[in-house]
């Protein structure tokens, strides 16, 4: 099957393939990040030539993904603290006039019937050829680990670095970077906070809270912690930013999901988080 990339602004898209594209989502409380909200509008006005879309031979959607441009010097302590962070510094450096230096990886999506197939990491490369085209020096992601909901207690600090026996992660999705060139680069123990109700939450979950105190919640990668007597919840939650190097060892496996994590070769331009849903004309982590 061939495929090809297109902008997501570049026409209307047929709803029933947009709803098949995203018919597995994220957690409901993944969009309670209220920062996020006061951002994503200008996000969306300022930066649609990053938002694209995998289309099969047949012009059917199949995958998409996203990112945003910020400058970045390279070294990890000035690394925004997360997901939310990027998107914050990327509005405002362009209302600045700040030129751009990073691609910041925020969010891919593949539909699910297709899902092991290397999409995933088609589209990373895509975004990564799109921030290459613009000249930027460097793509990072704050990669979403998602196996990390069955380790709510272990920190994220620990947790990225687990590996099975072949030395890959333990993680599917941080092993999918790693299996595009991708290395650790730096936890993001807040790359994101949702806050909610009690109520909120108590619908968000399917769980009761009736008492203060931290809770384990349905693939939460953290705690929920629950405050009855301000009527609040706060989730933040962990992700682990990446980087990938342009150029790669010889002979190294490009698809994700084929053969055993490739080397990187040194270089200093440094590249590449997957998204949750949330619209059909942009979506985040």
């Amino acid at each position: 099957m061939h495929f090809k990339i297109e902008k997501t602004g570049a026409r209307t898209w047929d709803e029933a393939h947009l709803k098949k594209l995203f018919s597995e989502g994220f957690p409901e409380f993944i969009t309670a990040d209220r920062l996020v909200k006061k951002y994503i509008g200008r996000v969306r006005e300022f930066f649609a030539d990053m938002d694209l879309m995998l289309v099969d031979e047949d012009g059917v959607p199949v995958a998409s993904g996203w990112g945003v441009p910020i400058r970045w010097d390279g070294r990890p302590a000035s690394l925004p603290s997360g997901y939310t962070e990027a998107l914050v510094r990327a509005v405002e450096g362009h209302e600045q006039g700040v030129a751009p230096d990073t691609l910041v990886i925020c969010g891919a999506i593949v539909t699910p019937s297709l899902k092991g197939r290397g999409l995933a990491g088609e589209t990373l490369m895509a975004l990564r050829a799109a921030a290459k085209e613009a000249g930027w020096d460097r793509v990072i992601a704050p990669v979403r680990p998602t196996a990390k909901a069955r380790y709510p207690l272990t920190p994220i600090e620990t947790y990225m670095h687990w590996a099975r026996e072949d030395g890959s992660s333990l993680d599917p999705w941080i092993r999918t970077h790693e299996r595009l060139g991708a290395t650790l680069l730096s936890a993001a123990p807040a790359s994101q906070t949702m806050t909610g109700t009690v109520a909120e939450w108590e619908r968000w979950t399917g769980l009761v809270f009736p008492e203060s105190g931290d809770y384990v919640v349905p693939e939460g990668l953290a705690l929920l912690h629950i405050d009855r007597e301000s009527d609040e919840g706060v989730y933040r939650e962990p992700n682990v930013w990446m980087r990938h190097c342009w150029r790669r060892s010889r002979g190294a496996t490009a698809r994700a999901g084929e053969g055993p994590p490739v080397r990187a070769a040194p270089c200093r331009a440094v590249l590449c988080r997957v998204a949750q849903p949330k619209s059909t004309s942009l979506h985040i982590r």
